[in-house]
């Protein structure tokens, strides 16, 4: 088996071209819209700085893609317990270095290299801790033939570490507060309950009790927002809300940026206007809605192809988390699979108008290090499992 493993290492060239792709529509859509920029941002060169981070993602995959994912198995609450340090060290803000932007103290000033938002590298700690507590529940229930009421106990005990280790980073989240990066969280945790092995009648009860918190919260931020003030929320973020339902009705302010979007998509038609011919002035163009620059300059043909190399992307993963026959390995995937496609659907779907903006940038493809980052090394790992499981396949 070990010569094996270090003679017939496979890559998922088909993930590698996407990834590239993606890289090289960044760099184009950047160039498009830097002139296009507000005053402030122009002395900025995003396509030179989003390369820059390129390479560091890049050597972040090269990285994941040759380090053993099953080591994760030994230090992945260790690597847990770091971001959590990190979070905590947000909250109570003990170091010059912590920054506020946007309402949000979410970042450490890192001189030399910038600002840094631990919560997105914490979503990998994430991941690897709850795929440990997953993959031994997993093990647990192929040691020995267990009784319903063992097998019951384990279910619940199961859940409450799922959920404890998703209530941790997610509660400093709140205080932030960073919505958007909350319910990357939830989705991560949700399809891990989905794909956990729990009995379906546990699992629909769970669900069902998810699905009406969840009511409760959107219940009780639209109709009673003194309740959600007095522990640390914002009036922007509930007029996101409310710029989301009503757009012209809050055409001044909070349905700005969604009218903006609207009218960015809806300018490109069916060829865009053109590399360059920014006709609409957008907040946050080089960020969280770099996909309405690109539907506007290129067109529902542009928007269309990049869709289209998300969903090859994610249905990859998919298939490659299906594949392996490694508990662990698969796991892994999915959590990367919750990640990238719930970002992937709530980025489009607040610049189309289908969900409330966010501030999630689009993944790949929006400037930004610590996110890019994180989306790079995440790569590494599912190469890294397709690989080892294409070991295994001749082992």
């Amino acid at each position: 088996m070990e010569e094996n493993m270090t003679t017939e290492y496979k890559i998922d060239y088909t993930v590698l071209m996407i990834i590239f792709l993606l890289a090289l529509i960044s760099l184009i859509i950047l160039s498009a819209i830097q002139p296009s920029l507000p005053a402030k941002l122009q002395s900025v060169h995003f396509v030179q700085k989003q390369t820059f981070w390129y390479i560091i993602g890049s050597t972040g995959t090269v990285l994941c893609l040759f380090f053993d994912y099953e080591r994760y198995r030994h230090f992945g609450y260790y690597l847990y317990a770091i971001g959590m340090i990190l979070l905590i060290g947000l909250d109570i803000s003990i170091s010059p270095q912590v920054l506020t932007i946007n309402g949000a103290t979410s970042w450490y000033s890192i001189p030399g290299i910038g600002n840094v938002q631990p919560s997105e590298f914490m979503k990998l700690f994430y991941i690897f801790a709850s795929s440990i507590v997953l993959t031994q529940f997993r093990e647990s229930l192929e040691e020995d033939e267990l009784h319903f009421d063992a097998i019951l106990k384990k279910e619940w005990m199961l859940i409450f570490k799922l959920t404890f280790l998703f209530l941790c980073p997610v509660l400093f989240l709140v205080r932030q507060p960073d919505l958007g990066m909350t319910m990357i969280y939830t989705s991560i945790f949700i399809t891990y309950i989905l794909i956990s092995g729990i009995r379906w009648r546990l699992l629909l009860g769970l669900m069902t009790s998810i699905l009406l918190i969840i009511s409760s919260f959107i219940f009780l931020y639209l109709k009673f927002p003194n309740f959600f003030y007095q522990y640390g929320f914002h009036e922007y973020q509930l007029g996101r809300f409310y710029g989301w339902l009503d757009p012209h009705g809050h055409s001044d302010a909070y349905g700005y940026q969604l009218l903006q979007s609207l009218k960015a998509v809806g300018s490109g038609t069916l060829y865009g206007t053109g590399f360059g011919h920014v006709e609409v002035a957008l907040p946050e163009s080089h960020t969280d809605f770099i996909f309405a620059m690109a539907a506007e300059q290129f067109g529902f043909l542009g928007g269309s192809i990049i869709i289209s190399l998300f969903f090859i992307l994610i249905f990859r993963i998919v298939s490659i988390a299906l594949q392996c026959n490694d508990t662990f390995g698969s796991f892994l995937c999915a959590g990367i699979v919750g990640m990238i496609g719930f970002q992937v659907f709530q980025n489009i779907g607040m610049t189309i108008g289908l969900l409330p903006i966010t501030g999630l940038p689009l993944p790949f493809v929006s400037y930004g290090g610590s996110s890019l980052v994180t989306y790079m090394a995440a790569i590494g790992i599912v190469l890294n499992v397709y690989g080892k499981s294409k070991q295994y396949m001749f082992d």
